[in-house]
């Protein structure tokens, strides 16, 4: 029974290159190849920083005799790479798995159950753990030229430490499926861990070389803050490094740990398997429903949509989030900002106001909630047709819907970057209209594009969000016509000065928006009714 079972969660593993999961058909020859020199690019592209970034560690951490702390951390980089990709594999597969309720039916102990999922959680980090250790090791090995009991040494590391991932996950992801089961709402749970964890990507990718250039030059004091603080991580170097005793010590921490995690696995998986954590029980309480108006409750049926759905907010409302950060960094970095939007301006310090609202717009275009709006009605569209409304003002609550998450950010940062770079009250005013054009543009673009390309045919909403050639379209149009009309400016600034520039561009925005507005109002209705 345990070989079927492993069996099993083998080729869920690798199902992934055989199967496409947006339609449920297997892949043709060319779609696994494909999917196989995907994944194969990835994984090279990302040995290829590892090895750069054990490159830059290993000779000089060497050669002062502490080859230890460069093991110690490449390890905690690959301990950190290998708990982020798996963790919320952890909870989608032993506690949420879709055949949990099928495997718990049959005559089948929990225990082996619960043995081959924690195979499938292991198999995991166990990948991301070796795409940044091996490359560490194999510039360890070129640059210090270790004897075979090293290398030895070093392969043994990674298969234990590969156990203390999976420990670190199981915790996470019994910790994930206990909240998941109090939340109510989970969407803004996600987008908040989402946004950390991309602010945090950002924050370390930009500061890389100069953390790494410190660590070099402080390396006694971060090995003696490492080899006091936290001694098993002293221990896990000392083994790479060649040591027994410390990598005997090592992999008995890691065993006891792993333990008492089996231990509380053991006696908890069946409750929270079996307990459906993934949905929330609420009380029923009896309210007053408020009435509204059509276009109002329209408009709140989008809103509460937008809201449930952490894969279209995190994808389709990023621009709101950055337009803030803009915003926020007019008033803290004036300056910061001042020479940045300078050195775009040819010299002439009076095109600013016209780059900062380029800027504006641009940021304004990553926000597509209209994009896909018409595609997420799925195939329960039907229901929208045949409430007693216009499509009109289906269509329209889309656009509010849009304008509502764009248009305020978009006149918070148009109004601090007015006052960042000090223009006239002509250009502050064009620097607020103009944007607030152009959003209207993208959204009546966004809402006209998805209708002629809708997706009603999708399994998930990550397929109509992320995979459309109708919303990358839409994305790239706000940016494409940015860029053009920043073509035409410098192409005509010798006879054209920038305030007519500007109520150029305004009456273009305006005309274009007005025109689509009522292709929407008129054909794009009966397309909508059509669908």
């Amino acid at each position: 029974m345990l070989k079927a079972l492993f069996k099993k969660q083998l080729m869920e593993i690798g199902s992934y290159f055989f199967q496409d999961r947006k339609t449920g058909k297997n892949r043709s020859k060319s779609g696994i190849i494909g999917y196989s020199l995907l994944y194969a690019v990835t994984c090279v592209f990302l040995f290829g920083v590892f090895f750069y970034v054990g490159k830059m560690l290993c000779a000089p951490l060497v050669t002062i005799g502490m080859g230890w702390l460069y093991h110690a951390i490449m390890c905690l980089m690959s301990l950190a790479l290998g708990v982020f990709g798996s963790v919320f594999n952890t909870y989608s597969t032993l506690y949420v798995a879709k055949d949990n309720e099928l495997l718990l039916s049959l005559p089948v102990p929990p225990s082996k159950i619960l043995t081959v999922r924690l195979f499938g959680v292991w198999f995991w980090g166990f990948f991301y753990e070796v795409l940044v250790l091996l490359p560490a090791m194999v510039v360890y090995w070129i640059t210090a030229a270790p004897g075979a009991v090293a290398v030895i040494f070093d392969l043994f590391v990674i298969l234990v430490l590969s156990l203390f991932i999976l420990s670190i996950s199981c915790i996470l992801g019994w910790i994930v499926a206990k909240i998941n089961g109090k939340l109510k709402s989970k969407s803004f749970i996600t987008v908040i861990i989402s946004l950390a964890f991309l602010g945090a990507y950002f924050y370390f990718y930009t500061q890389a070389y100069t953390l790494l250039q410190q660590l070099i030059g402080n390396a006694d004091i971060v090995g003696k803050k490492i080899k006091g603080a936290v001694y098993p991580v002293y221990l896990m170097g000392r083994g790479a490094e060649g040591d027994a005793l410390s990598l005997l010590l090592f992999t008995v921490i890691v065993l006891a740990v792993f333990a008492v995690i089996w231990l509380v696995l053991s006696r908890s998986f069946l409750k929270l398997a079996s307990s459906g954590s993934g949905t929330v029980k609420r009380k029923y309480r009896e309210t007053s429903v408020k009435i509204r108006n059509v276009s109002g409750a329209l408009l709140s049926k989008e809103i509460r949509h937008l809201l449930s759905s952490a894969t279209y907010m995190l994808n389709c409302c990023l621009g709101t989030l950055i337009l803030i950060v803009i915003a926020a960094a007019a008033i803290i970095k004036r300056s910061f900002i001042l020479e940045v939007m300078s050195s775009f301006s040819i010299g002439n310090e009076g095109i600013i106001p016209l780059i900062a609202c380029a800027l504006i717009c641009m940021t304004a275009s990553m926000n597509d909630i209209t994009a896909p709006s018409v595609s997420l009605e799925g195939k329960s569209i039907w229901l929208m047709q045949s409430l007693p409304v216009s499509a009109w003002q289906v269509l329209k609550a889309k656009l509010n819907l849009h304008l509502l998450i764009t248009e305020i950010p978009v006149f918070i940062c148009s109004v601090c970057l007015a006052m960042a770079v000090n223009s006239s009250i002509y250009f502050s005013l064009m620097l607020i209209l103009l944007p607030m054009l152009f959003t209207l543009l993208t959204a009546s673009l966004g809402l006209a594009i998805n209708l002629k390309m809708p997706n009603l045919n999708w399994s998930s909403e990550t397929v109509a969000v992320k995979q459309s050639m109708g919303v990358m379209i839409a994305l790239f149009s706000g940016w494409i016509i940015v860029i053009a009309l920043g073509i035409l400016y410098y192409a005509v600034y010798k006879y054209i000065n920038t305030e007519l520039f500007m109520l150029l561009c305004g009456v273009f925005l305006s005309v274009i928006s007005a025109a689509l507005l009522c292709w929407l109002k008129k054909r794009g209705s009966r397309i909508f009714e059509a669908l």
